[in-house]
This record gives structure tokens, sequence and C-alpha cells, in this order.
């Protein structure tokens, strides 16, 4: 069994509430997601963020592959962080954790998610070709579209890792 781990770090000049009150509303989600993975959410972002919420999603990883993807929220500490897991969808497991800290130019902005890929030796194959390309881009656009929302420090680059675990 091989787990990965994305380690993703970014700071923007706005407050630690502005950084909240964006991501832990689940339609933002699609904003932050570039537009060729067909990202639409089918349920479950009717109300801010709670512990317990179920949210449905279609996606589509990859060119011409499209899958329904649920997540639950299973943790939350207001303003703090979330955490939300894969219940169904591409990956054998999916734990995202999602961190706000206060820093003297603004909110830094940490994403840690573990997971795995399924299809054993197949899913390991085929990782760091299409997976690891695909999660750095989705991240690249993430942070590009974050600064162009909120702005960017000057100085300050997105920290940006996948490895073995």
């Amino acid at each position: 069994m091989q787990l990965y781990q994305l380690k993703s770090k970014q700071v923007f000049p706005i407050t630690k509430r502005e950084a909240w009150d964006f991501l832990s509303d689940p339609k933002n989600l699609a904003v932050i997601t570039p537009s060729h993975m067909g990202f639409h959410i089918l349920a479950g972002a009717d109300r801010p963020m709670f512990q317990g919420q179920v949210i449905q999603y279609i996606v589509k990883p990859f060119p011409m592959v499209s899958t329904k993807w649920v997540t639950e929220i299973t943790h939350v500490k207001d303003g703090e962080y979330f955490v939300d897991e894969q219940r169904f969808g591409p990956y054998a497991l999916w734990h995202h954790k999602h961190f706000l800290k206060e820093v003297p130019e603004g909110v830094e902005m940490e994403d840690i998610i573990d997971y795995k890929l399924p299809f054993g030796f197949l899913g390991r194959l085929v990782h760091p070709i299409l997976v690891k390309k695909q999660l750095q881009k989705i991240f690249e656009f993430r942070e590009q579209k974050l600064a162009d929302l909120f702005g960017k420090v000057s100085g300050t680059k997105n920290q940006l890792s996948i490895s073995k675990i």
C-alpha cells in the first residue's frame, strides 16, 4: 500500500476571517477548480460548512473521464481548520486538511492531503506521470485564482510538494 502526501502553503493579504468565509462556503470550490475538470456540485452545498456535511460532485479528473465524488466534512473548528474525507470517488483514500493561520502579511493557507490511488501496482505506475502532475496543476491554478481574488504578498511563493509517505 503506497500513500502519498501533498502539502501546499500560500500567503494572502487578507484577514483570517475573510479567508475562512471564502473557504468554508462549499460553493467556492468550483471557483478555485480549473474549468477543464468539469467540476459541478450535485448536492450538499446549500449551507455553510458543518461537521457531518456530505457534498456530492461530478468531476472530470482527466479528459473523457467523469466520476462522482462524495466527501464528508469530518472536522471543523470555526476560523481555524476543517477536514474533508472522500466517501466515494476516484481515490482509494483522500483525507484533506485545510488550516488557516494569521501571519504578519495576512493569512497563511495550508493544505495537507494524504491520498492513496486504487489499482495497486497500476496506480503506483501512473502516479508520477498522471496524478501527481494533475494535482500540481490544480494547486497552481488554485494559487493563481486566489491571488486574483485576494491579491498577492510580494516576495512570497507557494510551497507545494508531493511525496510518498
